[in-house]
């Protein structure tokens, strides 16, 4: 007897071009949204600019020409724009196991007092001192996370309230270590009598900077794209990164497949922590924030910021590669409008104007195909 096997029934041409067709107008609705959003975020920043006085073109030039265009700027627009990748890496981590940490900002001040107590304090070479402190950094944004990860674990406390909250005890600590010699504060013979700063990191336990076309980073800019490609290729192609992302998308069939939350969850808190630490040890020994020293506000917004490079890229780590430029590029060029007349706080305005723009789209598609799913199961009914 002939076994018979049944063959899946193959797409007619129609059909297929049909459904080529339906992907096709997907897409180009996808991409109008975003840049009918955009475009109407340039045109509220710019009727903005004018209620205030200034004039759109220039403020526009002002930023080109303060973050690429003018020599030596997007040198300084690269070193801005690696601590932003590397807070918003771990902000994309955490993010793909369902958690919201939102207290990278204390997480890197941490980190940097950590690496700046190494720094200062560990003989040896410069080259092991360097990895020592970025380690150093690390474990410090990494347990700094970790006291919010383990209240969320083990005590229910919401990760979102608790890492904000320790944002302002980590401003608070690390400004107590800066009035005490013993911990941050450098000896009273090597500052003035007021100043609460750390002892400058020596010369042979920096960073290296490279000088390209007259421009000049530190090399931790190639550092953030290698580990940006490292998270990318983790999330998407490998089990741990496929764990993670089904604890997040939906937790209960992940418990049921044996992925475990606490220890994935811990681990994303970790890990983001980490990233953030990492940031602030490498703005500490790169040399374009505080001058090789730990100072008051040494952090700059850094960490709030690299969480609205991961909003933005919408967790994705490639992504999150040019909207970290994009950033670091605003924040550069905003020291060049004074000469606009305009107050470079406008920066901060744009910024946000962008965050919702490209939030608005997602949100839009949402709504139209949550609707699509509540009309077809009417029309089933």
């Amino acid at each position: 007897m002939t076994d018979i096997v049944a063959q899946p029934a193959e797409n007619s041409p129609d059909e297929i071009l049909a459904a080529t067709r339906g992907r096709h107008l997907v897409i180009g609705e996808v991409v109008g949204l975003y840049v009918l959003s955009i475009a109407a975020a340039l045109v509220l920043a710019g009727l903005l600019v004018a209620v205030t006085g200034g004039s759109a073109a220039d403020v526009f030039n002002a930023l080109l020409d303060g973050s690429v265009r003018n020599p030596g700027r997007w040198g300084l627009t690269l070193g801005a724009a690696a601590p932003l990748l590397l807070v918003a890496l771990g902000t994309i981590v955490n993010s793909r196991a369902g958690l919201v940490n939102i207290g990278q900002e204390g997480q890197l001040l941490i980190g940097a007092a950590f690496a700046t107590y190494v720094g200062v304090r560990l003989p040896g070479p410069g080259p092991i001192v360097v990895v020592a402190l970025c380690g150093a950094g690390i474990v410090g944004g990494a347990l700094w996370a970790g006291i919010a990860g383990g209240l969320r674990y083990w005590r229910g406390v919401p990760e979102v309230l608790s890492t904000l909250l320790m944002v302002i005890i980590a401003a608070q600590a690390v400004g107590y270590g800066l009035k005490n010699e013993g911990l941050l504060l450098s000896a009273a013979g090597n500052r003035a009598n007021r100043n609460q700063v750390s002892e400058q990191l020596a010369s042979d336990t920096r960073i290296p900077r490279l000088t390209w076309f007259g421009n000049e980073f530190p090399t931790t800019v190639f550092l953030a794209i290698a580990l940006a490609a490292l998270v990318a290729f983790a999330l998407a192609r490998t089990i741990p990164g496929f764990r993670l992302r089904m604890l997040g998308q939906n937790p209960r069939t992940a418990q049921r497949a044996g992925v475990g939350a606490t220890r994935y969850g811990m681990g994303s808190m970790l890990i983001s922590g980490g990233f953030a630490g990492l940031a602030g040890a490498t703005m500490l020994a790169g040399g374009d924030f505080g001058n090789y020293q730990l100072v008051p506000g040494f952090s700059t917004n850094i960490g709030w910021t690299g969480l609205l490079v991961a909003l933005v890229a919408r967790e994705r780590a490639v992504a999150a590669i040019a909207v970290a430029f994009t950033f670091a590029g605003l924040r550069t060029g905003s020291g060049f409008l004074a000469a606009t007349g305009v107050e470079r706080k406008i920066t901060d305005v744009v910024q946000a104007l962008l965050v919702l723009a490209l939030l608005i789209p997602p949100a839009v598609l949402y709504i139209r195909e949550r609707r699509r799913a509540l009309n077809a199961a009417k029309e089933r009914v």
